[in-house]
């Protein structure tokens, strides 16, 4: 059995848990600077709690101790101080961040390391970049490459079209920060909440715009091999335009903490929300010009009894999945791994990655 240290007990950190005690390979430590939070951790023989601070040093050791690794479900604010804990402790390292300046970070600890350091493990970016690489290497050349992902209710109430899922600090992160992508060929900055789209899938209506941090490294791995590649996330339509109004016109961007309590007193959360997933790619295959995609949606469903979020299922679970496949030897144990590195059939064959996989014969259209 193996000892995991997996630091933050918020929705996402709390089912990564149970995923991994349930499996009986996995004896966990669920750590958190709150005991409030922690009060609502697993009531599981193998998940022990913690209450640890990050920023001491030493008490960050003595918790990776003897460990074989740490995944941080932590606020992408800590991803850089648990990465160089990790690196000193010699244990394995996977995160759930899409903060573009911390991966960069675990990714310059990564070189020196003598463990695996695998950022970026959940949804988007994550199962997102391993579904568009699989894509991409059917063809002989790339032209475009599209990734669009949405964690929405499945019952919008408000103006905003929206329910809060996952991290609020996420959200505002990638709704703030420089986008990554492919532009005719060249690795560019966009902006994010900006090139707006609509588009129907199963009868309903959707919009997407750029946000930051989900393409993961894909623009890295596929510059010089793509014409075009971008990353947009999925929102009802009528959602950007008041998040622009929120963050440009009353200048909530540079009071990102006024933001965060406007929208966690206002926004309820709900447990009854669909995960899209929506990746598009063009090139040529034998000398045609081809167009394949891949269309998936994933909604909430109970677990040992309880109801779980979609967004739960889905980011913790390929979490959980990576981590998995590095304990059973399928994946590297030393460096950098890119999430596009991972075979999408062994992740889906994955006991976690399965998650995935339910509607995965209607997924694939060419």
């Amino acid at each position: 059995m193996k000892s995991i240290l997996l630091i933050g007990a918020g929705k996402i950190g709390s089912m990564a848990a149970e995923l991994l005690a349930r499996s009986g390979d996995y004896r966990v430590t669920l750590a958190d600077r709150s005991a409030e939070q922690l009060a609502g951790a697993p009531k599981l023989a193998a998940v022990e709690t913690l209450v640890l601070d990050v920023g001491d040093e030493a008490a960050l050791a003595q918790a990776l101790a003897g460990k074989f690794a740490v995944l941080s479900a932590a606020p992408y604010q800590l991803t850089a101080a648990i990465a160089r804990g990790a690196a000193k402790a010699k244990v394995h390292y996977l995160d759930l961040t899409e903060d573009v300046a911390s991966t960069r970070i675990v990714k310059a600890l990564a070189a020196e390391a003598e463990t695996v350091f695998a950022p970026q493990c959940g949804l988007a970016p994550g199962f997102i970049t391993i579904v568009a690489n699989d894509l991409a290497s059917r063809f002989d050349t790339l032209q475009d490459v599209r990734l669009r992902v949405g964690a929405l209710p499945r019952y919008p109430s408000n103006a905003l079209n929206y329910n809060l899922t996952w991290s609020t600090d996420g959200v505002i992160n990638e709704y703030c920060e420089p986008c990554e992508a492919i532009v005719d060929g060249q690795s560019r900055e966009t902006p994010a909440l900006e090139e707006l789209e609509e588009f129907s899938l199963d009868g309903v209506t959707y919009e997407a715009f750029n946000t930051s941090g989900g393409v993961g490294t894909l623009c890295e791995s596929l510059v010089g091999k793509v014409r075009n590649l971008n990353y947009r996330t999925i929102r009802y339509p009528g959602h950007a335009a008041i998040m622009r109004a929120l963050l440009n016109d009353l200048g909530l961007r540079h009071r990102r903490e006024v933001l965060k309590d406007i929208l966690e007193n206002a926004l309820p959360t709900t447990l009854q929300d669909v995960v899209i997933v929506f990746v598009t790619v063009s090139g040529t295959q034998g000398g045609r010009l081809v167009q394949e995609t891949y269309a998936n949606k994933i909604y909430a469903q109970p677990l040992a009894g309880t109801m779980k979020s979609a967004i739960q299922i889905t980011t913790a679970g390929a979490a959980c999945a990576v981590l998995d496949l590095i304990a059973s030897g399928q994946l590297p144990d030393r460096g950098f791994l890119r999430q596009e590195d991972i075979p999408l059939e062994l992740f889906l064959q994955n006991r976690f990655g399965r998650c995935y996989a339910v509607d995965e014969a209607h997924a694939r259209s060419a």
